[in-house]
């Protein structure tokens, strides 16, 4: 026993390591066949990793909180329960396999970035490479990242998760180089990676964000292409 529990260490399969003991005792009680025993193993193996790996997920996306969409009051508005169809469906994934973006347009408190956090908790949970960030903390650390000389790194970093959350795009002006670095990602991911976006500003104001109406025509372009748009409408839900 102790040596076939080494040789599992060795090959770095320590859950049957650890259940080895246990599993043998219930094969011999239930008079399993070795096949059926080493299946058993390999189960145990298989389902202790990927729980590891779903809870690095939700670790590495900087949600810190596990919102679900049944906290989400449909209720509240006629648009919440207008759009509620297409909301569930987004928080089924399946537009990260279509790598296409969400946008989500609506005053403060109209339910933006609950909804993209419950989408990007849920995407986790599937084992999806998720960052959630607001739009002035992805700047900031991209400024800082140019200048200690490893931008490069960092914008890996933003661009190659399977689902980016942009939150709060519109609160706070990104200057000349928060757009052009912004431009990047956005640039970098299009059609390749899914990102959402929220926002209290429609298009025709992302000019004041985005120093400029060139460049925030050229980001609106990339976003909208293949995209979803959501309107959320009503009065805020915390002030209610």
């Amino acid at each position: 026993m102790d040596n076939v529990i080494a040789k599992f260490k060795e090959l770095r399969l320590k859950n049957c390591a650890l259940n080895l003991q246990e599993v043998m005792k219930h094969s011999i009680e239930k008079n399993l066949s070795p096949l059926q025993t080493i299946d058993r193993l390999l189960d145990i193996e298989i389902g202790c990793r990927e729980r590891a790996r779903i809870a690095l997920r939700f670790k590495q996306s900087k949600l810190g909180e596990k919102t679900t969409i049944d906290q989400f009051n449909f209720t509240h508005h006629e648009s919440r329960r207008k759009e509620k169809n297409r909301i569930l469906n987004l928080v089924d994934q399946e537009f990260i396999r279509d790598q296409k973006d969400i946008i989500f347009i609506g005053n403060p408190g109209t339910g933006k970035t609950f909804l993209s956090k419950c989408i990007a908790y849920a995407a986790t949970q599937a084992g999806i490479k998720t960052l959630f960030t607001t739009a002035v903390d992805m700047i900031n650390h991209l400024v800082a990242a140019e200048q200690d000389h490893t931008l490069l790194k960092k914008l890996k970093y933003y661009q190659s998760q399977d689902l980016l959350v942009c939150d709060e795009i519109g609160y706070l002006p990104l200057g000349k180089q928060g757009s052009n670095l912004f431009f990047q990602i956005i640039s970098a991911r299009h059609e390749k990676k899914s990102t959402i976006i929220t926002t209290n500003l429609p298009f025709a104001k992302w000019g004041t964000i985005f120093d400029g109406t060139t460049v925030a025509t050229a980001i609106a372009d990339r976003l909208v292409y293949n995209s979803e748009i959501l309107i959320m409408e009503g009065k805020s839900y915390r002030k209610r």
